[in-house]
């Protein structure tokens, strides 16, 4: 059984669409840096208005569920936390705005040997999140099986913190033309992409602890 009953069936059908706005945001932020590494201004630009309209839709889309939750008495006893849960996954789409409006303003110039890397750790932290979003839809139809569905997620944020420690170590110990400001630079920006995986291992942290009181 869901967390929604059938009379709540349009709040359902808010939450969807607001995943997928977030998986819409993170398919373009891949395409995104991908054009950034590759010296295509023109379509990194036109990604960062399309993240930039995203990222207010899905704050729109946010309130909107929220307001139905307190006038509809959704969950009155897990609102909070349930209130939580879209909060902090609206900040996956939050975070891969700043992410990509950062290589915008600071314009970080990576080595083109650095390339392959750097888009290898955007795919992994933005499969960290992928992975996520069926495992909160899940949460609001059958919560008993979001556990087995976020095993993939701590997968891949493992896999997306050994790939970016490899590329600072690269970075650190194999680029000794890179002045240590250069360096520290391309760190900067190899940890924003990361940190992206680490959100989304925070709301799997939160999904699994609340599925889990939903369905005792």
């Amino acid at each position: 059984m869901g967390v929604f009953t059938r009379h709540t069936g349009k709040i359902i059908v808010k939450i969807d669409d607001f995943f997928d706005t977030v998986e819409d945001g993170l398919l373009i932020f891949k395409e995104a840096i991908k054009c950034y590494l590759n010296d295509n201004s023109e379509h990194f630009q036109d990604y960062l208005k399309r993240i930039d309209k995203l990222e207010s839709e899905a704050d729109k889309k946010q309130k909107s569920i929220e307001n139905d939750m307190i006038i509809h008495s959704i969950l009155p006893q897990h609102r909070s936390e349930v209130a939580m849960l879209i909060d902090e996954t609206d900040d996956l789409i939050d975070t891969v705005k700043e992410v990509v409006f950062q290589f915008d303003v600071e314009i970080p110039s990576f080595p083109a040997s650095l390339n392959d890397n750097i888009l290898h750790l955007t795919e992994t932290s933005v499969a960290t999140c992928e992975e996520l979003i069926p495992a909160l839809r899940a949460f609001f139809r059958e919560p008993h099986n979001v556990r087995d569905k976020l095993n993939r997620v701590y997968f891949f944020e493992g896999e997306t913190d050994n790939i970016a420690n490899k590329i600072k170590k690269k970075i650190f110990h194999d680029m000794p033309k890179l002045s240590l400001a250069e360096k520290s630079h391309l760190r900067y920006f190899t940890h924003h992409i990361e940190r992206l995986s680490d959100r989304a291992q925070g709301v799997a942290d939160l999904l699994l602890s609340l599925s889990m009181r939903i369905i005792m």
